[in-house]
């Protein structure tokens, strides 16, 4: 059954019924919830959507096997999330380092209900009166803060100091041209409640492609400004972000900082090694000649950084399907490095923690073959049975790079996570 239930009907703020909705939704095995924010963004932004199940059907656990899965019938979204792990299904690596968190290589469900947000409305496609009674029935708890004081890095300074010298020292060696090096800050056990503290994170770092992931007692906090892919109708969309400053204190100084990264030459040559990569990947599933760069370098502002963002774009080709798609273009080009193989096998030489969620993707998928799927990025991972919490963060590296200006890089990434669990990096 679906019903639209304007939000005049009800009591209650829309924005309490989204809180009231979510830790609703946090009650049943998996959850999944896109968060758009209302920010205008080009080609549009996540759907604002919230999915359950208990989940008795298993799960894919390959792309092989999503590709099959993807063919049966149904009548909503496909929720879910590929890791960056699932490369190694892709190509011929292996991910061996430290692993915290423990997700399955990729995880998607088919909502028993789900909720769908327009614009005064909200759609509910379940049995709408115990639904709705449910979720206004939610009580909200009252104290969410997390107990964490301090976060320790996987990765010791000094030690990722050495590595953006070695890795400058690779590319002069012709290894690669660019990578990007990512490193872990966690703390444990930390007794969290994953939802108020995700709505914390979106009220600090509001984005264009946020979420939230329960599966089991594994938790997904995203606050990511980043698209990886996009598909509606014949047109796939990518938008690697790749340059980042932060936000001014003042207008002027905001208005100074954008400009100096417009003409900052690293990374715009950050930006375009990675549009370059784009263009060959989305070049393997598109129509011969259909592959175009509508923006390059474009400046946007998020609340704590300026990010610049280019747009690929490519009509795809007859018959090929969202896994065909996946296997030519995943893992994002924003977040390996190019060229990308060569890449990801340094990162995992240089890294000490298994990447898992981070950097992969977090998206939905319409029967109709369309789909929706960001960069898992500026996201607190957690798991619920052994109170371990986790966030990583990274940046391109290139020859031109500083290893100290890249390591406050990290943190200038990592400040609206910080902020919301109160921590410092010890």
């Amino acid at each position: 059954m679906v019903e639209l239930v304007s939000f005049a009907s009800l009591s209650i703020s829309a924005e309490l019924f989204r809180a009231k909705a979510l830790h609703w939704a946090g009650g049943f095995a998996c959850c999944a919830y896109y968060e758009s924010n209302d920010l205008l963004y080009p080609q549009g932004a996540f759907q604002r959507l919230l999915a359950v199940s208990n989940q008795a059907a298993p799960s894919p656990a390959s792309l092989a096997e999503l590709e099959h899965w993807l063919q049966t019938p149904g009548a909503g979204p496909r929720c879910g999330f590929v890791t960056y792990d699932v490369k190694n299904e892709i190509e011929a690596l292996h991910s061996r380092h430290f692993d915290g968190l423990h997700w399955p290589a990729l995880h998607f469900f088919a909502p028993e209900i789900w909720l769908s947000w327009q614009q005064e409305a909200v759609e509910i496609n379940g049995n709408t009166a115990d639904v709705l009674a449910a979720i206004l029935a939610t009580e909200i708890p009252t104290n969410t803060a997390p107990p964490v004081d301090t976060v320790r890095p996987r990765l010791p300074k000094t030690e990722y100091l050495a590595a953006v010298e070695a890795i400058r020292e690779d590319i002069l060696n012709g290894e690669v041209y660019e990578l990007n090096l990512c490193q872990e800050f966690y703390a444990e056990p930390v007794a969290l409640e994953p939802v108020g503290t995700f709505l914390r994170l979106n009220a600090a770092s509001p984005t264009p492609f946020a979420g939230f992931y329960k599966w089991q007692n594994r938790y997904l906090l995203c606050a990511s400004p980043e698209r990886f892919l996009q598909k509606k109708g014949p047109r796939l969309t990518s938008q690697p972000i790749k340059g980042t400053i932060r936000r001014g204190t003042t207008p002027t100084e905001d208005a100074q900082l954008c400009e100096q990264l417009r003409h900052d030459e690293k990374e715009r040559a950050e930006n375009l090694m990675i549009v370059d990569l784009v263009r060959n990947d989305l070049a393997r599933v598109a129509k011969t000649g259909t592959v175009r760069v509508p923006e390059l370098f474009g400046l946007y502002p998020f609340r704590h950084v300026w990010q610049m963002i280019s747009t690929v774009q490519a009509e795809l080709r007859p018959g090929v399907e969202v896994v065909d798609i996946l296997r030519a273009t995943f893992p994002m080009g924003s977040m390996t490095g190019a060229p990308k193989i060569r890449a990801m096998q340094l990162i995992e030489q240089y890294e000490r923690t298994r990447r898992g969620l981070y950097s992969g993707s977090l998206g939905y998928v319409w029967p109709d073959g369309e789909f929706e799927f960001n960069v898992v990025i500026r996201s607190l991972q957690y798991r619920a049975d052994t109170g371990y919490l986790s966030f990583q963060v990274g940046s391109a590296i290139t020859y031109d790079s500083d290893p100290q200006r890249e390591y406050d890089e990290c943190l200038l990434k990592a400040r609206a996570m910080l902020q919301v669990l109160g921590a410092e990096v010890k």
